[in-house]
């Protein structure tokens, strides 16, 4: 997909711990990148997600991650971690993410990661907040 899809993306240098004896990225830290991207792109939307948990007693829980692994990252490359809701659900935001070199068009990774709002203390499925589709609505449209 092109770069030109995405309204958002959290841009860092790699690091040394980050790489294996290669000097590539070691695979299971492409989930942190993701992870790093999607708390950027509360962040970035103005969702409170610290007090929302301590507010409503409600809280993302992780249900599905994808990567795909498309070209080396290697050590001290800057990348844009760019992402988007692919979709709203009822209780449920799907997180598209591609990895790509600093400002270039080509694609180093790609990924899914789907949470769930859930209640903190029966563990079952909350309805997403009308103010944080709002504002997802609004950076994606």
């Amino acid at each position: 997909m092109s770069r030109d899809v995405f309204n958002f993306y959290y841009s860092f240098r790699v690091r040394y711990s980050e790489v294996d004896a290669q000097g590539i990225v070691f695979n299971a830290h492409y989930l942190t990148y993701f992870d790093t991207a999607m708390t950027e792109y509360m962040r970035h939307i103005k969702h409170d997600y610290v007090n929302e948990v301590k507010d409503k007693n409600e809280d993302f829980h992780t249900v599905k991650t994808l990567v795909e692994y498309k070209a080396p990252i290697h050590f001290d490359e800057i990348v844009d971690v760019c992402l988007r809701v692919k979709k709203i659900g009822t209780t449920s935001l799907t997180f598209y993410i591609e990895i790509h070199p600093h400002k270039k068009d080509n694609i180093l990774a790609t990924g899914e990661v789907v949470w769930v709002n859930a209640n903190q203390v029966t563990h079952k499925a909350a309805a997403l907040s009308k103010e944080i589709i709002n504002k997802i609505e609004l950076l994606e449209n």
